[in-house]
């Protein structure tokens, strides 16, 4: 009988330990709608800055910017968004906790969605332009949201990704398979976004589509609050708050005992190999950074080239569609394009989570630096399909819609090899004291890669001005896709040849 209610009790904790805590759906949920709210934003940003402003109401739509400074002004947008994470980390680490810095990060996040609608009603008029000096309440008000967005994502954005890691213990095999899983939550939220987005802005208004965002943040905050009782209880805790201190909670002995060795991590000093590990941290992000050089060029240089030079009618569509739809969306809205990486991760993430563990068993699984090398490799693969792309729009007008969605294909299996598991190696290989500080300051490398896209999508327009001279190699836009083709692979095989170093210098760690 004893045995029996042992090999019971055996079997229900290797069941359990096959399935994941349901928190994780709570923070797969919450991230999820907070991509939405951002993936919501950036779909449509460049176009609204280069769209020519008219008047009536809502006034706009747009603020009249030619393209290099609407580039610039995004690039800097999406950097600052992955910078401020340094110090809404480092405040979670020694003051909030992750729950309280993610619940005041979404809610400064939906304020600043709100204050961007509510600019479309202040008339401008038909001013050509949209600046500070031209508009000064209306630019205030925008630029004000998204200086609202990005103080909003420095307290979100390393605190949800720190979260999942708290679910499990460092051992635990189920640990990279959460974050496939929650990396797969945000970009539900970037596949929907996109889609939603275009839809608003073409046929009702920019507004709106703006406005979507804070309402879709509003309610992952809400789904959240409400589950987070019962599914994340003693979760995101600020420093010091052993498990007994939290209301209604009697501790385990075992939590009280993990507490303690919480406790010690947070304050014993750094060793070698703790410095070691965050070099490696260190080294890695900054060649991630440029796949996402690359990467990013979807919301800008991308963006415009589908808006301006890529065929987006698709005639089959008439055959399905009532008349008047059919004439509302051809050529179909350009944040759709953003659409495919999404939708592609979600598509691919099982794929790519099979095949590591596939290799896994087989003694084959590559090591992180070399997931890394062939992440970046991918990106720049990727884009010789936009050379193509860029030669026949130079010829014909427009080019196919289908190199669009090859670089983002590919780029995407790029992007299997580097995010979800760089958000695995943060929370892997650093100290549990300074854990929110290094995930933010991952992000805030990519505020470098980010910000540097938005001047790498201006250089390309000077490239495409230029038009075919002695200097040019390729017609239209072909030599700035010809660039982010060699630099990426250059970078990669550069990061394959430094594996094993990188390897050893994380001390076991996979």
């Amino acid at each position: 009988m004893s045995q029996a209610a042992n090999g019971a009790s055996s079997g229900t904790q290797k069941a359990a330990r096959k399935k994941h805590p349901r928190g994780l759906w709570v923070l797969f949920i919450a991230e999820m709608w907070e991509r939405y709210a951002f993936y919501t934003m950036q779909g449509i940003l460049v176009l609204y800055l280069i769209e020519r402003t008219t008047s009536g109401f809502p006034p706009g739509p747009g603020f009249g910017w030619d393209k290099p400074d609407a580039n610039k002004f995004c690039g800097w947008f999406m950097g600052l968004t992955y910078l401020t994470p340094i110090f809404g980390g480092w405040l979670a680490d020694k003051l909030l906790g992750t729950h309280r810095s993610l619940v005041l990060g979404g809610i400064i996040i939906a304020i600043g969605q709100f204050f961007m609608a509510g600019a479309e009603f202040f008339g401008f008029g038909d001013l050509g332009i949209v600046n500070w000096t031209s508009a000064p309440v209306v630019f205030s008000m925008f630029a004000g949201g998204l200086l609202l967005v990005i103080i909003g994502c420095g307290f979100f954005k390393p605190c949800a990704a720190v979260m999942v890691g708290q679910l499990y213990s460092l051992d635990d095999p189920r640990r990279d398979s959460a974050y496939t899983i929650f990396y797969m939550g945000i970009n539900v939220g970037a596949f929907i976004a996109p889609l939603v987005a275009g839809v608003l802005y073409k046929n009702i208004g920019w507004h709106w589509a703006f406005a979507s965002g804070g309402v879709g943040m509003l309610l992952g905050l809400t789904v959240y609050q409400v589950l987070r009782p019962f599914y994340l209880k003693g979760i995101g805790l600020p420093p010091h708050h052993r498990p007994e201190h939290e209301e209604d909670h009697k501790p385990t002995p075992e939590q009280i005992k993990q507490a303690e060795i919480d406790e010690h991590e947070r304050t014993r000093p750094l060793t070698r190999v703790d410095w070691d590990r965050i070099i490696v941290i260190l080294v890695l992000t900054m060649f991630a950074g440029v796949y996402w050089v690359a990467m990013k060029q979807q919301a800008t240089s991308l963006t415009v080239f589908a808006e301006e030079s890529t065929n987006r009618t698709i005639p089959a569509l008439k055959t399905v569609l009532p008349e008047t739809w059919y004439q509302q969306m051809n050529p179909f809205p350009t944040p759709w394009y953003q659409s495919v990486n999404p939708l592609a991760i979600i598509l691919f993430a099982p794929v790519f989570a099979w095949l590591w563990g596939w290799l896994d068993r087989r003694k084959m699984q590559p090591s992180l630096p070399v997931k890394f090398g062939i992440g970046v490799l991918l990106v720049g693969i990727a884009y010789i399909a936009m050379i193509f792309g860029a030669i026949q729009a130079a010829r014909q007008g427009l080019a196919g819609p289908e190199w669009l969605m090859i670089m983002y294909l590919i780029g995407t299996w790029g992007e299997l090899c580097v995010s979800p598991v760089g958000l695995s190696m943060v929370t892997k290989l650093s100290p549990v004291r300074c854990q929110s500080m290094m995930m933010g300051l991952y992000f805030g490398i990519l505020f470098f890669a980010n910000t540097g896209a938005g001047y790498v999508a201006a250089f390309g327009d000077s490239i495409a001005a230029r038009g075919v001279d002695a200097k040019s190699l390729l017609p239209g836009q072909g030599d700035f896709f010809l660039i982010l083709t060699v630099v990426p692979i250059l970078v990669g095989v550069l990061v394959l040849v430094l594996s094993p170093k990188i390897k050893r210098m994380m001390h076991g760690m996979r």
